[in-house]
């Protein structure tokens, strides 16, 4: 589902609301200034709440942030193995540091 969404969530097996949620960070990442009340409105209707549209726009905020600071900076990107050790490790401890 993860790819299909990826691909295109237009076309992806999900919800209306969850499309309705894309479209809108869609909008939002191509041409925020002209977002308007009225998107805010649909995405309301679509079934999310103000608090969930204003975490998912601070994600794909803060997302962007990290992107453009990661380019201009040189921060390498971690290979294939470092991903999938880091995943591991937050699926079996978390965030927490391991005991010393």
């Amino acid at each position: 589902m993860v790819d299909a969404v990826l691909e295109d969530y237009r076309t992806a097996p999900i919800g209306e609301r969850e499309k309705a949620l894309f479209a809108f960070i869609e909008k939002m990442n191509r041409e925020s200034s002209r977002l308007g009340k009225e998107d805010m409105e649909q995405v309301k209707a679509a079934g999310w709440s103000e608090e969930a549209i204003y975490d998912a726009i601070t994600v794909c905020a803060l997302f962007n942030f990290y992107n453009k600071w990661i380019d201009a900076t040189g921060v390498s990107d971690m290979t294939a193995a470092a991903y999938a050790a880091s995943g591991e490790r937050l699926a079996t401890a978390g965030y927490v540091p391991p005991p010393e």
